[in-house]
């Protein structure tokens, strides 16, 4: 039987151009790839929750046909990995996540640095598009200046989703103790010129989850993040931690 594996996207790009590159040299892999539930419509909905996305991730799932599977998940993505991972782990075979946008844990709120999203978010839309992603990196990572001509269509929906999907992490919790219920193996990377939030992360999550592995990507950054950077590295990496996790099942 192929492995089912469920990839996230992020906030910003959508599922098919963030990980297209990637699921092309994935092997012996079925693949479900999901934007998050957030752009379903035109509009976010009213109520966005994290719950929204769960149950989203859930009919997903349900669609394709897989009861267990392996779940990857950047930013946005992989924090409703995460939050499935606490409240319904039993069907994840494995769990990898890339600097995911938060943890949920009171901790990691305490240093996450939301004032400066509030005031990024405040922005009119270009300058807050780009204030954002500003947070996400170190400070000495030179971004790229903005690309001429019309931005693509989905862009339109970024800026609302955003500032919802922002409410919807900050309005969640989860207990480490969720995490430390978990038992299947996790896998979380992060670049080493990204922001230091996720370096205190990785530190904070190695001690809630039993089975927890990391790695640290020189030159790489939330922007530009190994599965993009170097899907012919990354692929097979991913294949071994997914082979281990079905053997340790």
């Amino acid at each position: 039987m192929r492995c089912p594996v469920i990839f996230l996207p992020g906030i910003i790009a959508p599922a098919a151009i963030r990980y297209g590159p990637l699921v092309e040299r994935l092997t012996d892999v079925e693949v479900l790839v999901r934007d998050l539930a957030v752009y379903d419509d035109d509009e976010p909905p009213g109520n966005l929750s994290i719950k929204t996305e769960l149950d989203a991730l859930d009919r997903a799932a349900d669609g394709g046909g897989f009861t267990r599977f392996h779940l990857f998940g950047h930013s946005g993505g992989g924090a409703v990995g995460l939050a499935y991972a606490a409240a319904r782990g039993d069907r994840l075979q494995s769990l990898s996540v890339d600097e995911p946008a938060t943890d949920f844990t009171a901790e990691g709120d305490a240093s996450y640095g939301w004032p400066e999203f509030d005031a990024a978010l405040q922005l009119p839309p270009a300058e807050s598009m780009a204030a954002f992603m500003r947070l996400q990196v170190a400070a000495d990572v030179t971004l790229p200046p903005p690309t001429g001509g019309d931005p693509p269509p989905w862009m339109a929906k970024r800026p609302a989703g955003i500032r919802a999907f922002a409410g919807a992490l900050r309005r969640h919790r989860v207990e480490p103790a969720e995490y430390e219920r978990f038992a299947s193996p996790v896998y979380f990377t992060r670049g080493a010129r990204t922001h230091p939030r996720w370096e205190t992360m990785e530190a904070r999550l190695a001690r809630f989850f039993p089975d927890f592995t990391s790695e640290v990507f020189e030159g790489l950054h939330h922007l530009n993040p190994a599965h993009q950077a170097d899907p012919d590295g990354f692929a097979p990496t991913l294949m071994a931690f997914w082979e281990r996790a079905e053997a340790d099942s």
